[in-house]
């Protein structure tokens, strides 16, 4: 049984079309409805006319990403019932028209962040890459986050000063702008004053607090998405660690256990991302396929190459630290225990050949991520064949 293979498309105005995805060989899209406000309602009619865009296409559409939750939700803030109400709201009306997989992540105010989106590879391709050095660079002495400067070790701030310091206006505007402009799939753009704005909303939530308020949402949705039939898939934080003050609880196999430990209802699942997970050197990516298959319901294969004080680039989806062919091993034989075939895109890709110069989704240009699929398909075909698997 081969994964389900999957890559994400960003609705209409994607410059990755539905024809093209379709060529690649992918059979679904991942997708949502990037244009209704966080919090709003999505409407049946509008989950409905996506779908059958994309059936029209030749392809489907199963699984969400993501449905965002809402800050006021993360920070148990005013406004919860209501926004509680419309998430489910939201959950009956996916489930009616077919969607099975809904994943989110519960990462105060960004989604995943990036110090460079275009970092030169020897082959000439670009890469997402992330450094804590230009991360402290930016807190320091352009958000000038009270208290920052005990984040990070003595050799970082001074090298983040020196950082600092070599950087002309363009770049340091392009530093903010590539660490707090929303990425794709993020839910808002800050300029730096309103950056430090938003993270004072969350003063007095820590880590503790902050996992008590995703118990809660989870307390509050997972029985209606057991009545409907969906698995809600939380998204690991990326990186796995905390930024500018704000906690991370989504870190670990540890964090992911004790999540479901504490709300068992069966549609409490996981979006196994290699690639966030991965940064972490103490994550065990075959193990915690091995032994956190049951709530898998959705998988980013990628892979990041961890670099010297705490940076990390996309590497190619067969290299880097992922250990990739041990992840597709493991996967393979919890597809067979189980008998489903588990949804699979590859995450990122490397921006290359002809998609170089074109305008691009950061990480989302088409031919890095076809590389990236058609690596993961032979792998799976490989290792299949290798132990005697009929590959369906």
């Amino acid at each position: 049984m081969m994964m389900t293979q999957m890559l994400r498309w960003f609705g209409p105005a994607d410059p990755v079309t539905l024809r093209a995805i379709r060529q690649s060989g992918a059979s679904e899209v991942v997708t949502a409805l990037h244009e209704i406000p966080n919090g709003d309602v999505w409407p049946e009619h509008a989950i409905a006319a996506r779908r059958t865009m994309v059936q029209e296409a030749g392809l489907d559409w199963t699984v969400v990403e993501s449905l965002p939750v809402h800050e006021d939700i993360k920070r148990r803030g005013p406004g919860w019932d209501r926004l509680i109400h419309a998430y489910t709201d939201s959950l009956r009306h996916l489930a009616a028209c077919g969607i099975r997989v809904v994943t989110y992540n519960f990462m105060p105010l960004l989604d995943w962040t990036r110090t460079d989106l275009a970092w030169p590879l020897p082959d000439g391709a670009l890469a997402l890459r992330f450094e804590l050095e230009a991360v402290a660079a930016f807190d320091l002495h352009i958000l000038q986050r009270p208290g920052a400067e005990g984040d990070y070790t003595p050799d970082i701030v001074e090298a983040a000063g020196r950082r600092f310091a070599s950087l002309d206006t363009d770049a340091r505007h392009r530093l903010e702008r590539t660490i707090i402009a929303g990425l794709p799939g993020s839910e808002e753009s800050f300029t730096a004053s309103a950056f430090r704005k938003s993270i004072d909303t969350y003063a007095g939530i820590d880590a503790d607090r902050l996992r008590a308020n995703h118990i809660a949402f989870l307390d509050a949705v997972c029985p209606i998405a057991d009545d409907v039939g969906l698995q809600l898939v939380v998204h690991p934080d990326d990186p796995p660690f905390p930024l500018f003050g704000l906690p991370r609880v989504v870190s670990t196999e540890a964090d992911v256990a004790a999540l479901f430990a504490r709300v068992p209802n069966r549609s409490n699942g996981l979006c196994l991302c290699t690639g966030s997970f991965g940064v972490r050197a103490d994550n065990d990516l075959p193990g915690m396929v091995e032994r956190l298959g049951d709530r898998i319901g959705f998988l980013h294969l990628r892979s990041v190459q961890r670099e010297p004080r705490g940076a990390f680039h996309e590497a190619a989806h067969l290299a880097g630290d992922a250990q990739m062919p041990a992840v597709v091993a493991a996967v393979q034989q919890l597809q067979n225990r189980t008998g489903r075939s588990i949804p699979m895109r590859p995450d990122h890709g490397h921006q290359m050949l002809d998609d170089l110069g074109k305008r691009t989704n950061p990480g989302y240009s088409l031919l890095g991520r076809m590389r990236g699929l058609a690596e993961l398909r032979g792998l799976e075909a490989g290792l299949a064949h290798a132990s005697g698997t009929t590959v369906l």
